[in-house]
């Protein structure tokens, strides 16, 4: 483990770090420091500053893998649907908020990470070596394939059936959204941000801040509500930030945000109401445009479908690197067989010691 800080000093610089780049909100953090000691599966979700910092000592041997823009703080619940330009349904990772150049191991081994403490808390039913063989297949498979969107119709049936759960209503949809605080206004330049994604203008904008997710808890976060041809609409902005990997020295800051670069280059049937605007991420948000839980996935499912797929998507945005699919394949040729469910089960060991320390430091 990084003997410079524990658990308790990392977040504390972190949370400072960050402070000095953008805006926090002191009651959400602290909302979050309470939801990290619930469970080790929501702590890992919300401490990927900690992952960033201490995983290169873990596992010193896979941070010289060929480098991609990648997602950072991917875990099985980064993952949701959207509809395209052509108004289909599409699956994939949902968020890059802590996208950075980074080795192309960093993804998997957080992926399988997660799902090995999802299946510790009953959230995942696969044993650990077929789970850590899904994601490796669907990773390798898609590299091998050069990629390709996962459009949920034809070729996608099993996905779509998962990816469609009753907890995933409308009517549960809306009634969630109608019970943020509401507000009567926002920033200017999130108002800006957000007005460019609505259909005309001068609809009639209820406002609203929104608390949702764990890494991004302490951003501000707004959402604009409105009805438009005898339907609801609801548009987000979210505050950008740099990269957790700036604050462990693993990436340039003159890099600033890669959310746009990595939607812009992978693999991908896009959203077209998903894009930086300034300072905001600024994303239409509806029942089929939003990310999945575990807990919203239908009791009757294929987990290690889901998995490899989970593989390939990972696949789909480390393509959007130019050049990097011989390296990265080449690189995977090379290595020992059990090396992802290896790195995976250590970085777990050190996710599940701070936790029990963050838990003991505040008295749970």
């Amino acid at each position: 483990m990084n003997r410079t800080m524990d658990i308790v000093q990392a977040t504390r610089d972190y949370e400072r770090w960050l402070g000095r780049h953008t805006r926090l909100i002191p009651a959400q953090l602290r909302w979050k420091h309470g939801l990290m000691r619930q469970s080790a599966f929501r702590f890992l979700r919300a401490t990927f500053y900690r992952w960033a910092q201490v995983w290169p000592e873990i596992c010193p041997k896979l941070i010289t893998a060929p480098n991609v823009l990648a997602v950072g703080d991917l875990h099985v619940e980064n993952f949701g649907t959207w509809r395209d330009a052509e108004g289909r349904l599409v699956w994939g990772i949902n968020d890059f908020d802590e996208a950075a150049p980074q080795p192309y191991t960093i993804d998997l081994v957080r992926l399988l990470a997660s799902a090995l403490l999802a299946g510790k808390e009953n959230l995942l039913a696969v044993n650990q070596a077929a789970m850590a063989g899904a994601v490796l297949e669907g990773y390798r498979d898609g590299l091998k394939e050069s990629g390709r969107p996962f459009l949920l119709g034809d070729k996608n049936k099993r996905l779509l059936e998962m990816a469609q759960g009753d907890k995933r209503s409308p009517t549960l949809f809306w009634h969630k959204m109608d019970e943020f605080q509401r507000l009567k206004k926002i920033p200017k330049s999130a108002g800006r941000a957000i007005q460019a994604l609505l259909p005309v203008p001068r609809l009639k904008l209820t406002f609203a801040h929104r608390v949702c997710g764990l890494g991004s808890l302490g951003l501000k976060r707004f959402v604009v509500l409105s009805n438009w041809h005898g339907g609801r609409l609801a548009r987000e902005a979210k505050a950008t930030a740099l990269s957790a990997t700036v604050w462990a020295g693993h990436a340039d800051p003159a890099l600033g945000s890669q959310y746009q670069r990595i939607l812009d280059h992978a693999v991908r049937s896009p959203d077209p109401f998903v894009r930086v605007q300034g300072s905001w991420l600024v994303r239409r948000l509806s029942p089929d445009c939003s990310r999945i839980q575990l807990g919203d996935l239908p009791v009757k499912r294929d987990e290690l479908r889901l998995l490899y797929s989970m593989g390939w998507e990972t696949a789909n945005i480390h393509l959007g690197t130019q050049k990097a699919r011989r390296p990265v394949l080449s690189d995977l040729n090379k290595r020992r067989s059990g090396w992802l469910l290896d790195a995976s089960r250590a970085m777990v060991q050190a996710v599940m010691s701070d936790w029990k320390q963050w838990r003991r430091a505040s008295g749970s």
